[in-house]
């Protein structure tokens, strides 16, 4: 069966930097275009950002852009976020998905992990 578990997340201090990794298993994950997508308490989902199948053309959203950078180990089946110059506003719990793209126009997360909490504080 399809498993994301993310791991890497912690406290750390505004302006540090973190990592957090998300292993695939159950699918082939050399197949599918995955992404981040975080959630703040008392706020709704925010997609971070997307890799393509290939490692290529990463996007990011505009409130991580210069900041994160998405990554993938084929080898190893296994996602990263490296998050650096973190704020307080990144605080959040951070999910692993998998994309589906039944069309360039039309993207969706099929599977999501349990996602790995981030904490930006002094």
């Amino acid at each position: 069966q399809v498993q994301l578990a993310e791991s890497g997340g912690g406290l750390v201090q505004p302006g540090g930097s973190l990592r957090v990794s998300c292993a695939a298993s159950g699918f082939s994950f050399s197949s599918y275009h995955m992404s981040w997508v975080r959630q703040a308490p008392g706020k709704g989902l925010e997609w971070v950002s997307s890799i393509s199948i290939g490692g290529g053309s990463p996007n990011y959203a505009d409130s991580v852009k210069g900041r994160f950078t998405i990554s993938r180990d084929k080898a190893e089946n296994t996602l990263y976020l490296q998050m650096n110059s973190l704020k307080p506003e990144d605080t959040a719990l951070y999910y692993c998905t998998r994309d589906r793209r039944p069309s360039s126009m039309y993207w969706y997360f099929d599977y999501w992990g349990q996602g790995t909490q981030v904490t930006v504080s002094s």
